[in-house]
């Protein structure tokens, strides 16, 4: 059986969700999820851009050099695209054009985002000053402080995800799969050879989950479990 940090429980989640519960207003989940999973989406590539950054700067090498970044598989977040810029920004009605200006400078110096990242922050019906709050509350998150796994993104995603399909009841199980279902078609699959296919793949939780189960140290109970 997979470790508890399959189940998405990462420690800050009631955080990660209080802030998206400020955009809740008169939107519903499957409007405001798109606004908070972008959010934090790109203020954990700005923390992980920020711990780079330090790196570089304590050992006196080029900050801005970009390829400092890739090379640790690190985006390159330039300057106008900061966590800084928009948390100076948070409570001015030109919130929502800094981070659509933010994500669109961030797919200029990544070709892998390229047309990826949301762009809607700016529209009219997005009350902007529930969406500083929202900023504020991230600004005081650090993620990666939370722990150093690679999916730390993913199990992010994850637990926001089960939340928003509770708020959307039945109408969830168009974008979400429970974590525990995952968990179970991994067991039943033993991914030990070959190569794992989600062609529904939204935050990636059926190869995590693969990779946790592989990685797992054998267990002398299940001699089912052999390459």
């Amino acid at each position: 059986m997979p470790n508890g940090s399959n189940t998405a429980s990462i420690g800050f989640e009631q955080h990660i969700w209080a802030a998206a519960d400020i955009l809740r207003g008169n939107m519903d989940a499957g409007e405001y999820k798109h606004v908070v999973l972008g959010l934090i989406f790109l203020k954990y590539i700005s923390d992980k851009f920020d711990e780079r950054y330090n790196e570089l700067k304590t050992d006196d090498d080029d900050v801005e050099d970009k390829d400092a970044y890739t090379e640790k598989n690190v985006f390159f977040v330039p300057p106008s695209a900061r966590w800084t810029v928009i948390s100076e920004a948070a409570h001015e009605e030109k919130i929502g054009t800094v981070i659509d200006d933010a994500m669109r400078a961030i797919e200029k110096e990544n070709k892998r985002l390229k047309d990826i990242l949301p762009k809607n922050y700016a529209r009219d019906e997005l009350d902007k000053r529930r969406l500083g709050n929202v900023v504020d509350m991230f600004t005081n998150i650090q993620m990666i402080e939370h722990g150093t796994d690679k999916d730390i993104l993913g199990r992010t995603y994850e637990y926001c995800l089960a939340k928003f399909a509770e708020q959307e009841g039945k109408r969830a199980g168009e974008f979400y799969t429970p974590s525990c279902v995952v968990r179970t078609l991994v067991e039943v699959l033993q991914p030990f050879k070959g190569r794992v296919y989600d062609p529904c793949c939204g935050s990636g939780g059926m190869f995590v989950q693969s990779t946790d189960f592989v990685d797992l140290p054998p267990d002398p109970c299940a001699s089912f479990r052999v390459s």
